[in-house]
């Protein structure tokens, strides 16, 4: 990433930024090269965050930023982590001697983005993670459904294969489905995310689905309120969005907009009342 950061190794990130807490490089391409399976070493960490509050509600967890993501949302972020290219900044044998240090102090690890689905070696990755004791959580936004799958222990349609590698995720809603293409710039993307969501929602896993909501999504807030439902979802936060952290021309932008609390606090009303007819909870989280 360009400047990250630094967040104090015993304290706690209010806001998800990264840490990185080693200079081994990961692999370029987090796949296997012919002669070895994939493992969780070949897992590129963008950083890691020794402590957070935030990014599991309820649990204390290290946040582990994988390089690469496959879209480009208008409001992200975590900019600098988007290259599939890069290789990573820290390693897998970093995040294990961490967990080693915390041990008794963390209940978790959540594995984010970018989107960390994008790298084969997630899978692995979260078994060593379960095998050392710790929960697992994901943020993901479903971008690679046949990989969820796998994480989830079950088939597209459902049916149970193995247990599930996660504990609790965290599933970002984008848009509505007619707007996820233009919002992420790529097609077919509200098709993944919607076969993802519902593998989501059969798996049994415990989740929250969130949408963050921007002044240009804001007429596409009660469609997604309609979309969860439809999937079989039974609540939704709605995040904020800030500007800190985002691209310049996107940050300026929300900033120059004084009344974006109250624009924000007016649709999330209407959403609520939106999903009371249709059976989602609508809950909402000022930036």
């Amino acid at each position: 990433m360009t400047t990250l950061p630094i967040a104090p190794d015993p304290g706690v990130r209010e806001r998800p930024g990264v840490r990185p807490v080693g200079r081994t490089p990961g692999r370029a391409d987090g796949r296997a090269d012919g002669r070895a399976p994939v493992s969780a070493e070949d897992l590129r960490i963008a950083g890691i965050v020794p402590l957070s509050t935030v990014d599991w509600p309820g649990k204390l967890a290290a946040t582990v930023f994988c390089q690469g993501c496959p879209w480009r949302c208008t409001y992200c972020h975590n900019t600098a982590i988007l290259d599939a290219t890069a290789p990573g900044t820290a390693s897998f044998a970093d995040l294990e001697a961490l967990l080693a240090r915390r041990r008794g102090l963390l209940d978790a690890v959540v594995f984010s983005g970018g989107e960390a689905t994008m790298q084969h070696a997630l899978i692995p990755a979260a078994q060593r993670v379960r095998e050392a004791g710790f929960a697992v959580g994901l943020h993901t936004g479903g971008a690679f459904p046949t990989r969820l799958s796998g994480l989830l222990g079950i088939t597209a349609d459902g049916q149970r294969t193995h247990a599930p590698l996660l504990d609790w995720v965290g599933f970002d809603v984008k848009a509505a489905p007619t707007g996820y293409d233009d919002l992420v710039g790529r097609a077919n993307a509200w098709e993944r995310a919607h076969r993802s969501l519902e593998m989501l929602l059969a798996s049994g896993v415990e989740h929250e689905l969130r949408m963050t909501v921007t002044p240009a999504l804001l007429d596409q807030v009660t469609q997604v309120v309609g979309a969860v439902s439809r999937a079989g979802g039974r609540a939704l936060v709605l995040q904020q969005a800030r500007p800190d952290g985002a691209a310049e021309d996107f940050a300026a932008q929300l900033t120059a907009l004084k009344d974006w609390p109250a624009r924000f606090a007016e649709v999330a009303e209407q959403a609520r009342t939106a999903g009371e007819r249709c059976g989602v909870e609508v809950s909402s989280r000022a930036g």
